[in-house]
């Protein structure tokens, strides 16, 4: 497609319930036009009022997803990342609280000129302002937009507006409405239920939207006659509504769209003339379900019980699995529950090895540098994340320098030995949300170091979300004592990776490394660790 050509536009919406994964919809859709040599992005429209999810607790909204630019957003914009390989900045996500934070202050500038604010024009209008200038200057073929939430939420109400504004104004060939919904089945009668379906569609057309494409989301396949019920009563083609039946892995999502002709149909619509190119992404797919290896690894960290709140984790295991021929499996632990050497031994028997995940407070913390004791000592590979690296150093300093008391300040500030302390540039922040160390950093590569045999370059970037750093006062003892900081930024004095020596593996970074693996391309550390976990157990 050349410059001169209009943008097209594709809206993701969800109907029924949320959590149907309309963010892996859409970035199914953007792996497969990208596969066909499309330029496209993705732009995730949250109707909740927060200013963005950096201050949100992680049990309503699952992970924090950091872009290199430093901004926090949904969870949904790692998904974006990881299928279609393009980073995304701040402009890619937008919340309610932002777009009225933005119009309530251009009402107080005066730049209304005294006219009275309301939500048509004047919040529609921001929204789809901030839509067009995520192509402005062009370059991408296509936007496609996911609303958070469910039709006929009162908060969604004016995205949709904004939406029915936006395809009337570019015209039916420039935009689709893709429409996620649920099919539930209902065990007494053995069948799957199209009403909830249609009660969506009619609820979406009320506020003016139709439905180009609905997705289906199952646990078993739609039959033909369902399809035929579906499409008349929702007025769309039968081959218009696409199975989107469970599979063991979200990627295997381009192609099952692919199968159905879902590619093929939303090129028809948007005069797309490609097709696109997927043995890369059958090759993964076939590799993930043949693994010759299996591993057993302990995720360490105080939010087990939610998987959302580690999703980029999670998705790192999968592609540095494939890239290892072998299966990951996950054992949860709860750092809460260590103890003692005791109950570390129980909790990481039969287990090939373990990753301390990031997080923020006290809760769990004492376990976290139990669980870096018990990898240390037993020669288990390890990979600490950010607050991970933190509790191995302290674990290092306590049981390897002979500082009994070290701790963080942020666990505790009256502590004797502050190996861990808050960054001078915090301690004057006040306000919470969006105020840490946060983005991409560049970090400076130790030769001769496992980080170092991993990334195979000396000068990287990494995204980071912290306040606390390894103090700088001790990080001549620290290395005295053997502890190798393979990873800093020189030019603000952060240690950014650490490792031991003498052990099959142990490595820890203060930045986020899940937060920049992909398919078909795992990110060296995540790789590596599950490397030598297979390594250690053959």
């Amino acid at each position: 497609m050349s410059a001169s050509k209009p943008t097209k536009y594709i809206f993701v919406l969800g109907g029924v319930m949320s959590g149907l994964g309309k963010g892996i919809a859409a970035s199914s859709i953007g792996y497969l036009l990208k596969q066909a040599g499309v330029k496209v992005t993705i732009m995730k429209l949250d109707p909740y009022l927060n200013v963005d999810p950096g201050t949100m607790n992680p049990y309503q909204h699952g992970e924090v997803f950091v872009l290199d630019d430093g901004s926090e957003t949904d969870l949904d914009l790692g998904h974006y990342e990881r299928f279609i390989d393009v980073n995304m900045t701040k402009n890619n996500n937008a919340t309610a609280g932002q777009i009225y934070s933005t119009v309530l202050d251009h009402e107080r500038k005066g730049e209304y000129l005294g006219e009275t604010v309301q939500v048509i024009p004047h919040v529609t209008d921001e929204i789809i302002q901030r839509i067009k200038a995520l192509n402005t200057p062009k370059k991408y073929d296509v936007v496609i937009c996911e609303v958070g939430g469910t039709v006929g939420d009162i908060e969604s109400l004016p995205f949709m507006e904004a939406i029915r504004q936006l395809s009337l104004e570019v015209g039916y060939h420039n935009h689709m409405i893709f429409h996620v919904t649920l099919l539930p089945y209902v065990k007494a009668s053995g069948e799957l239920k199209s009403k909830p379906t249609q009660h969506s569609v009619m609820k979406l057309r009320e506020i003016g939207l139709t439905p180009d494409m609905i997705f289906c989301r199952s646990e078993y396949p739609i039959e033909q006659s369902v399809r035929d019920k579906i499409a008349l009563f929702c007025n769309v083609r039968p081959d218009h509504v696409i199975e989107g039946i469970d599979v063991p892995t979200i990627y295997e999502v381009p192609l099952l769209m692919h199968e159905q002709n879902a590619g093929e149909l939303i090129n028809e619509r948007l005069k797309i003339e490609k097709k696109p190119h997927l043995k890369e992404l059958r090759q993964f797919i076939h590799n993930f379900k043949n693994p010759v290896h299996e591993v057993t690894i302990a995720m360490c960290g105080k939010y087990t019980e939610l998987i959302d709140s580690y999703k980029s984790v999670m998705e790192s295991f999968i592609h540095s699995g494939v890239e290892n021929n072998a299966r990951v499996n996950v054992k949860w632990v709860q750092t809460e529950k260590i103890k003692d050497d005791k109950s570390a031994q129980k909790a990481f028997a039969k287990v090939d090895g373990i990753l301390l995940l990031p997080g923020f407070g006290s809760r769990g913390s004492e376990g976290k540098i139990s669980s870096s004791k018990f990898a240390r000592e037993n020669n288990i590979p390890f990979l600490g994340i950010c607050l991970g690296l933190q509790c191995a150093v302290i674990d290092f300093a306590r049981n390897v320098c002979g500082m009994k008391d070290a701790n963080s300040t942020e666990f505790n500030k009256n502590t004797k030995f502050p190996v861990i302390d808050l960054m001078e540039s915090q301690r004057a922040i006040k306000i919470k949300g969006g105020t840490m160390r946060l983005g991409a950093y560049d970090c400076e590569i130790k030769t001769g170091t496992k980080t170092f045999a991993a990334y195979r370059k000396k000068k990287i970037s990494e995204r980071h979300r912290h306040r606390y750093e390894v103090n700088n006062r001790y990080r001549s003892k620290l290395e005295k004592n053997g502890l190798i900081f393979s990873g800093v930024n020189e030019d603000l004095g952060v240690v950014e990776a650490i490792e031991f020596p003498d052990h099959p593996w142990f490595v820890a970074g203060q930045f986020h490394p899940e937060l920049k693996s992909r398919v078909n391309k795992a990110h060296p550390l995540f790789r590596e660790f599950i490397k030598a976990t297979v390594k250690q157990k053959s």
